[in-house]
């Protein structure tokens, strides 16, 4: 698909024997007429392409009506080889489209550990200034786990509750990213913080998935806790189900051991994985931590 005007440009060289095509981004959802060939190379991961236009003088900020620059792009592509040219060159990291996206954010959304990685070494804040625009609700909805332990690790908030889309852990509940959900609670996400009354454990049993239902438990998740509409995790589920006992043999108090598990990581805090990994104790005592 060719863009409004780009019928008519000149090839890179400027001889006029060809034109240069400005193919409409397939990851945009608005049509962008001014995509440039910086975009376009960015995108598609076109490093020779992308060297060239920027010894030519290109510009490395250049942007699109809606704030793109080519980093966005080469990240929303998950090309870390042609973000790590553009960075070298000057691009700006922290730059944001007008729909409040970063470069670490398209990194997220393409799952791109490498580019991640990249951006947080060269100054990307993990913290977008939009909450609407968060890497790491991006990469938990996604399930990309190992994104979400970068992010964490270089100062993301996991615990960060957007009112329009509650907290990480809740979104890769919601998406029933059931790897991605134990990452975020080995991490020291609260397994009760989900989107205002709706709780993760909630959702999980609304969706009738088993596996999140017992993570969410083993990790502390309130089974009485009760949603806007009154009703507890167990009654979302039909009566007779798998499911309806396994939370009929759940519900209870827990045990002393998974109560004194729960205390002390809560007591550590946020960065609790880190934080047990370095206590001075056993092996052993250190995995039952960390739920290993």
């Amino acid at each position: 698909m060719k863009a409004a005007g780009a019928s008519g440009s000149q090839g890179l060289e400027g001889s006029g024997k060809t034109s240069t095509a400005f193919i409409a981004n397939p990851w945009m959802s608005d049509f962008v007429s001014d995509w440039s060939p910086m975009h376009d190379a960015a995108f598609h991961g076109r490093l020779l392409v992308l060297d060239k236009l920027i010894n030519q003088g290109c510009n490395v900020n250049l942007i699109t009506a809606d704030g793109v620059s080519p980093l966005h792009d080469a990240c929303l592509g998950g090309h870390q080889a042609c973000a790590n040219v553009l960075l070298k060159h000057g691009a700006k990291v922290n730059d944001a489209s007008i729909k409040w996206h970063t470069p670490l954010f398209n990194a997220c959304v393409s799952g791109s550990l490498a580019c991640v990685n990249l951006l947080v070494q060269h100054g990307a804040s993990p913290n977008s200034a939009c909450d609407l625009a968060s890497p790491i609700h991006e990469a938990a909805k996604r399930g990309y786990t190992e994104c979400v332990e970068a992010l964490v690790s270089h100062g993301a908030n996991l615990q960060l509750n957007v009112k329009d889309l509650g907290t990480p852990l809740y979104l890769a509940c919601k998406n029933q990213k059931v790897e991605c959900a134990k990452k975020l609670l080995e991490l020291g996400a609260n397994a009760n913080d989900g989107k205002n009354l709706d709780s993760n454990l909630h959702l999980a049993a609304k969706n009738c998935n088993i596996d999140l239902v017992n993570l969410l438990i083993d990790f502390g998740a309130d089974s009485m806790a009760r949603n806007a509409d009154g009703k507890r995790p167990a009654e979302l589920v039909p009566p007779d189900s798998t499911l309806a006992q396994m939370f009929s043999k759940r519900e209870g108090p827990l045990s002393l051991k998974q109560l004194c598990r729960l205390c002390i990581r809560k007591y550590i805090g946020h960065k609790c994985h880190l934080r047990i990994t370095e206590l001075l104790l056993p092996k052993e005592l250190k995995d039952f931590l960390l739920f290993r």
